[in-house]
């Protein structure tokens, strides 16, 4: 049996069975799967939904949408359907999805999982405050509704529950209004992090989406000099813009080395902080501004055969300047680092879930080829640097966080233990707690 992996391609792990759920239940307790993992459609990094011991359920063909209200914004579906399926549907209906991360082709029952952010944290919270229900399913037989009104406790350890308690058989959500597909854009180029800090501070009270681009190679004064975009949903236009259409290219074969090197990443960073930016806005579609990885199929395969790593923290607002210059040096010095490192400030909203990993403060995300012991002597680097900041990894990119890391960064993670459903585990939650 072929390996079944994540985005990243790590780990490479075989379950012992493969299942396609085509029903919105799980085994029972006393099947012969063993304990189960659930599998959605892949895009998460790391080991979150892999497992090397028992059955992978895939839950991508429970695809149904269940409800849907034009009127107020609210849709029914079940957990394979995908980001991008929603959008489909309702954004010629005049809706959006209130979050979204940087892939439409995750699906719902990991995106509220993993209880993904996005660009708009700081105006409109993470995936999961905006989710109404979720219908649960037990290995026991057992199904039942759970909001912040309706079995609350479960609704928590669901939310950013890495797909734990049961399977979600159905999720109700909110969407949001806007007048058409399209978003105004501002860029600004920043010299280094005091001028992010203050260029982000300004712009984030006044966009709802902001996100920087940094270089994380550049050192001294320079050190996380980068690019800040802001946007909103544009307003009605006077004049329709042109139809957009997606080009879309792939990588067509797995390569046998990774293209980001040292000369591959200087190269790119210097093009990309140097090219024109334009901070009195223009007109986008909102296909290239949030998934402009999606229009490069496999774009993992750049990687090589090794795979990578992606790294992503939160530090919390009191500790994350001095923090975040220090990780950016120490990548700096170590020489590896990543085409898209992405610099977000988080808003003040308390996290939805027990396990939930966006909060109060900064995030930094960055993709590393995997190149071996030197990748995880730098990992380990910047993992005190985490540790020390009172910081925390995020469980939905990784696929080394050691144990000790993820049991200080989620204080709850004994009180949502009582929640798991006996039938499910994955490699992550018993790489992290035993």
């Amino acid at each position: 049996m072929n390996a079944l992996l994540s985005w990243n391609r790590i780990p490479k792990l075989t379950p012992n069975r493969v299942q396609r759920l085509t029903k919105p239940a799980l085994p029972g307790q006393n099947s012969e799967n063993g304990p189960c993992t659930l599998y959605g459609n892949g895009r998460s990094y790391g080991d979150v939904c892999l497992t090397d011991n028992g059955t992978l359920l895939q839950t991508r063909e429970l695809d149904r949408f269940i409800d849907f209200d034009p009127t107020q914004g609210i849709i029914q579906c079940q957990p394979g359907v995908t980001l991008g399926e929603i959008l489909a549907l309702v954004v010629p209906q005049g809706w959006f999805l209130p979050v979204t991360p940087g892939t439409r082709y995750a699906t719902v029952g990991g995106a509220i999982a993993n209880d993904v952010h996005g660009k708009n944290h700081h105006s409109m919270g993470s995936f999961g405050h905006h989710v109404k229900a979720i219908e649960l399913a037990r290995s026991d037989g057992e199904r039942f509704s759970c909001s912040t009104t309706e079995n609350e406790p479960w609704f928590r350890a669901t939310i950013g529950g890495l797909g734990l308690t049961g399977l979600i058989a159905s999720a109700t959500l909110q969407l949001s209004r806007i007048q058409n597909p399209w978003m105004w854009v501002e860029s600004h180029r920043f010299a280094n992090l005091d001028e992010f800090w203050e260029l982000n501070r300004e712009l984030e009270a006044q966009w709802p989406y902001t996100v920087a681009w940094v270089d994380c190679l550049a050192a001294g004064r320079s050190r996380g000099r980068g690019v800040l975009y802001a946007a909103c949903h544009a307003p009605a236009q006077p004049i329709t813009p042109a139809p957009f259409k997606e080009r879309s290219r792939s990588i067509p074969f797995e390569l046998p080395v990774s293209l980001v090197n040292n000369a591959s990443l200087w190269a790119f960073n210097q093009l990309y902080y140097h090219k024109p930016v334009n901070p009195g806005g223009e007109l986008t579609h909102y296909v290239p501004y949030f998934y402009p990885l999606d229009a490069i199929g496999q774009w993992n395969r750049i990687y090589g055969k090794a795979g990578f790593y992606q790294y992503q923290c939160v530090l919390p607002p009191e500790t994350a300047p001095d923090a975040l210059s220090e990780l950016l040096k120490i990548i700096a010095r170590y020489r590896q680092g990543s085409f898209l490192a992405v610099l977000k400030t988080f808003g003040n909203q308390s996290p939805v879930g027990m396990l939930s990993f966006p909060r109060p403060g900064a995030t930094l995300a960055l993709d590393f080829p995997d190149r071996g012991a030197r990748t995880q002597r730098l990992f380990e680097v910047l993992d005190r640097v985490i540790s020390e900041a009172g910081g925390a990894l995020y469980p939905a990119k990784d696929a080394r966080m050691p144990g000790w890391l993820f049991r200080q960064g989620y204080p709850y993670w004994e009180t949502f233990s009582g929640f798991i459903d006996p039938q499910l585990t994955s490699h992550f939650w018993k790489r992290v707690t035993q």
